[in-house]
């Protein structure tokens, strides 16, 4: 640990001495010494005005600078204490940075937010004669989503403005309070101990006094008068007998994935003997094991050191194996660790639970192969039938990945307006994750219309093992955050939205609509939806986004606000819009002026902001009722006619392209892949189960054109219909909406 800087070395007390108490900072200068012969370190106390204390250095726990600056922050020295002893709180506080989507505490409520500073908020404690070094370090975090107005700041603290946000949208809070929504994991420390072997684990041994090692697998541990052994299968010789079962002592048997380096493999060159022709890599086969079947996917074929049989590299399913596609020493291919076996290709058999699925070796060779070229195109309409639709057809569900496997479906399947996602330019450490989302999801989807759940799990991985999440491969998370991970912080695809409010302009991924309390809407379509939360929260978009990712208001997964959310099959933003010309909502001609108390009045329309010309402006707040209403100026583009020339004003609109949905933690998705008022999907990765638990998901994609019907419904018609009654999976796409995903057509010319 460097912990000096600056000439300065930091400590924290971790007892009391003297007149100090445990948890204290302080620190130690370099032209200060200690006594000679004496245990007493001569430090400055941080907060003690440069006093001068020698402490005993048993009490004295040395660190770094950084995490001096994170403890001041707290309230009291027993707090720090405390904290510092919460070692995976400060190593994780150490990694936060900003744009950092976290969760802060705040009066024993936990909201969400991003980070948008950090650093001290207060200089230093300075008299005439001494300054201490340094002050405490503070987060500031913008509340985000409902938890927008929940905060005690707009960004600036003691009449100094450190970052800009909404009005009591804001938080500074000491790192205790501050946890990161994917959590940031430290880097694992190498620990030495001793080696522990399982039943199935590959091993060499030496056995006898003979002078070449012999291989084996573990069958068992056995102590025998106080001596730990392994017992081992062993593998035939090189004269091809077989040695049978045999004890070793522990200390003679090594795995074989922790030898040395060895001699140079010959990989890559199977033999055509015992060759199943079908299989290849990226084939997938399962292996007999003593605990049953397995299951996995072939990342390599070739030859091992000293082994005379072609020998297949299987990236397992489960945790069975012993490597991580590495051979004494040698990385032969990628995988989690213990996810890695090495068997002859002889023992493996294509995977009995996929059928007639589209996953022989020849073809997911040529698949990845077109994969390779570049981009597939997004499936047509009339493509979809012939490709998409089907049982075992979209991404195969596999461990709470639902969430992962609607997402993708519904931006990848049928449009391009993120394919920019897959092919810009991106750092070192991210280009595998790129790639695997290209060549492993996108475009066997386009191309096949399925994708095996194994690449799904292998991008959950890759995400887990850069640290966003250590359980990114088990649990069920949030779209939101799945998305906004992939775009923000992995491939820094620019922001989605400019979103205008009180004159500053913010940028997202999506937005969440929230509502105030005196709303009218029972029925309401995702267009009165989003101007009401436009309306409350005064904003505007500040240009037109070529994607535009809706949050549904819901509190959590359970909780709707509205029975049904009708569909907007089109998204009308041209008034939500903070420049460009806008149409009288009475007259149609040129809008001068715009006045939000007539927002609500449905006597001039049911949707849209209320903007008027000037003589239509008058006519209107003539009336009694209408008098007392603010009215505001709009703004025009520099040099646009102040009057209207006789042409229709422009008009930008947003296409349904998507909408996800949850019901009980489960989320599908439906996608509107064509003009048609029938041409809609439905897709579920986990529709089905074949087997328990060596079993696999059915993922099914279906037409579902009884959507249109209840589209084409009178309101009042639709408003009475019982869930459980609607035909089809209609039901899911107007009850259960949780996220609708919009497009527009111009400005997905310049993605």
């Amino acid at each position: 640990m460097n912990s000096v800087t600056n000439g300065k070395t930091y400590y924290i007390t971790t007892d009391k001495c003297k007149t100090i108490t445990a948890g204290h900072i302080c620190y130690l200068t370099e032209n200060r010494t200690r006594k000679k012969e004496s245990n007493e370190v001569p430090v400055i106390c941080i907060d003690q005005l440069g006093q001068d204390y020698y402490l005993k250095s048993s009490i004295l726990k040395e660190i770094t600078v950084k995490e001096a600056e994170l403890l001041q922050a707290l309230k009291d020295n027993a707090e720090r204490l405390k904290w510092f002893k919460e070692e995976a709180a400060l190593r994780t506080a150490l990694g936060l940075t900003k744009n950092t989507l976290v969760t802060v505490e705040e009066k024993k409520k936990t909201l969400k937010g991003v980070v948008r500073y950090i650093g001290r908020i207060k200089e230093p404690k300075s008299t005439y004669h001494h300054t201490d070094p340094i002050a405490g370090t503070f987060f500031g975090i913008e509340l985000q989503g409902q938890d927008k107005g929940k905060g005690n700041t707009d960004g600036t603290f003691h009449n100094k403005t450190f970052f800009s946000c909404s009005k009591d949208s804001g938080i500074f809070a000491p790192f205790s309070k501050v946890r990161p929504r994917t959590p940031i994991l430290p880097a694992a420390e190498p620990q030495s101990s001793p080696q522990s072997f399982t039943t199935g684990d590959r091993v060499t041994f030496f056995h006898e006094d003979e002078e070449h090692g012999r291989h084996g697998m573990v069958m068992g541990l056995e102590e025998k008068q106080g001596r730990k052994t392994v017992f081992i299968s062993t593998d035939t010789n090189e004269k091809g007998e077989k040695g049978g079962e045999v004890c070793v002592p522990i200390e003679c048997v090594i795995k074989e994935e922790l030898l040395p380096e060895s001699d140079a493999m010959d990989v890559d060159v199977p033999e055509k003997e015992g060759l199943i022709p079908d299989l290849g890599r990226d084939s997938l086969v399962q292996i007999r094991l003593a605990t049953g079947p397995a299951y996995g996917t072939i990342r390599w074929i070739g030859r091992l050191p000293d082994l005379g049989h072609t020998m297949a590299g299987i990236e397992l399913e489960y945790s069975l194996g012993v490597s991580d596609g590495t051979f004494k020493g040698k990385r032969l291919f990628q995988c989690p660790p213990q996810h890695g076996l090495f068997v002859k290709l002889a023992s493996c058999h294509p995977d009995s639970r996929f059928g007639g699925a589209p996953e022989g070796g020849r073809e997911r060779e040529a698949e990845r192969s077109l994969g390779m070229l570049g981009n597939v195109d997004p499936l047509s309409s009339e493509q979809v039938d012939k490709i998409l639709v089907g049982r075992m057809k979209g991404i195969q569900g596999h461990c709470n990945s639902c969430y992962m496997d609607s997402a993708l479906f519904s931006l990848f399947s049928c449009t391009s307006v993120l394919d920019s996602l897959l092919f810009k330019s991106t750092e070192t450490r991210d280009a595998p994750i790129q790639n695997t989302l290209l060549h492993d999801i996108v475009n066997p989807l386009r191309s096949k219309g399925f994708v095996d759940g194994k690449h799904i799990m292998k991008l959950r991985q890759q995400l887990q093992d850069r640290g966003y999440c250590h359980s990114y491969t088990t649990e069920e998370k949030d779209p939101e955050e799945f998305l906004s991970l992939i775009m923000q912080q992995i491939l820094c695809l620019e922001p989605l939205l400019k979103i205008s409010a009180g004159g500053k302009v913010q940028e997202s991924y999506c937005y969440q609509i929230f509502l105030d309390h005196n709303h009218s809407l029972v029925l309401p379509t995702v267009q009165q939806l989003l101007e009401h939360s436009f309306h409350s929260s005064a904003l505007r978009l500040a240009e037109v986004p070529s994607c535009f990712i809706l949050q549904m208001p819901r509190f959590g997964k359970k909780f709707k606000m509205f029975e049904k959310i009708i569909p907007s099959l089109e998204l009308d933003i041209t008034h939500l819009l903070s420049d460009g010309p806008q149409q009288c909502v009475m007259c149609g001609q040129l809008a001068q002026e715009e006045c939000v108390d007539c927002f609500r009045d449905q006597v001039f329309s049911r949707t849209g902001f209320k903007l008027f010309c000037k003589t239509c402006s008058k006519q209107v707040h003539s009336h009694p009722q209408r008098s007392s209403h603010q009215r505001s100026a709009l703004c025009l583009p520099e040099g646009f006619p102040g009057r209207a020339s006789g042409h229709p004003l422009p008009r930008e609109t947003l296409e349904l392209f998507a909408v996800l949905c949850i019901e009980t933690s489960h989320y599908v998705s439906f996608v509107k892949h064509g003009p048609n008022k029938t041409d809609w999907i439905f897709f579920d990765s986990m529709a089905d189960r074949q087997g328990e638990i060596d079993g696999f998901n059915i993922p099914q994609v279906q037409a579902c054109p009884e959507v249109a019907v209840y589209l084409d419904m009178p309101l009042a018609e639709l408003a009475n219909q019982v869930p459980r009654d609607m035909k089809g999976v209609a039901k899911r796409l107007f009850c259960d909406a949780y996220m609708y995903l919009y497009q527009s057509s111009n400005m997905m010319l310049y993605c």
